[in-house]
């Protein structure tokens, strides 16, 4: 085979065929002509905008579904309601972002940054968000259902009433973050680090906390009943009426100066000191 016959398709024949299939495509990073075009377009479904140059970009209800936005750079964009529905941001750059009320639904995000960014009320169900710096973000009201957080970081973060139902959170930092009346329900947190989190009147009923620190954390009226917690430490830990009726593998010996009063539910065999 000659060198001649092994070549690639033209760049003119790929925009054919992406055509052809109703994809739009850049040929490579967005130019600035090519980010006018977006914001007077209000979006660009279905593009492959990979590596481009975003940063700042202000859009109200976008439109970047199923849009390739791998490691491109979206730092401080505004962008409120925007849909990336089924899309690719893996490791892309939305620090301090502005995206308040979006449609993350089944995104492609491993190792994005979002640290800072205002999430608030987005919905996050089915997306892989694997390795996701979310340290300091705003997720209040945030849907972050049946979502794969594994090893995701939401150091400080404040997801108070988000729902977290069923979501995959295996060795997730939450350490000081706001968890207060959050939906944890059925969701998996093995060797999460939960110390100094705020989850008073949080929902972890039926949750895997097996392998989690609880240090210095505040539990008051939350609901862990049904929990796993084989192998938790719970340190200095505020469980004032708090459900932990029906728990499994809570140990003993792994209750150091933890506290309860007379409204806190305990399985059989354990015991907490008063909180003063």
């Amino acid at each position: 085979m000659t060198l001649k016959s092994a070549q690639m398709p033209s760049a003119r024949m790929f925009r054919l065929a992406a055509a052809a299939l109703g994809v739009a495509v850049f040929a490579g990073p967005a130019l600035a002509q090519d980010r006018q075009k977006i914001e007077a377009d209000k979006g660009c479904p279905k593009c492959d905008l990979r590596l481009s140059d975003l940063r700042d970009l202000a859009i109200e209800n976008a439109n970047f579904e199923r849009t390739v936005l791998r490691e491109s750079d979206l730092k401080m964009a505004k962008l409120p309601k925007a849909n990336f529905k089924g899309g690719d941001l893996r490791r892309a750059e939305l620090e301090r972002g502005v995206l308040t009320d979006c449609d993350f639904t089944d995104v492609s995000m491993r190792s994005v940054d979002m640290e800072k960014a205002d999430l608030s009320g987005s919905r996050f169900t089915g997306a892989d968000m694997r390795n996701a710096d979310l340290s300091q973000t705003m997720l209040t009201n945030a849907d972050l259902s049946d979502t794969d957080l594994r090893n995701a970081s939401f150091i400080r973060a404040s997801a108070a009433n988000a729902n977290f139902k069923g979501a995959k959170m295996d060795q997730a930092d939450l350490e000081r973050s706001n968890l207060q009346g959050a939906n944890l329900s059925q969701t998996r947190l093995q060797q999460a680090d939960l110390d100094r989190v705020s989850a008073a009147g949080a929902n972890f009923q039926d949750s895997d906390l097996s392998g989690t620190r609880l240090t210095s954390a505040d539990f008051t009226g939350a609901n862990l009943s049904g929990a796993n917690l084989t192998d938790a430490l719970l340190r200095h830990t505020l469980l004032k009426g708090a459900d932990l009726s029906g728990v499994t593998g809570l140990s003993q010996e792994r209750i150091i100066d933890a506290c309860g009063d007379e409204n806190t539910k305990l399985p059989d065999g354990i015991t907490l000191k008063p909180c003063s």
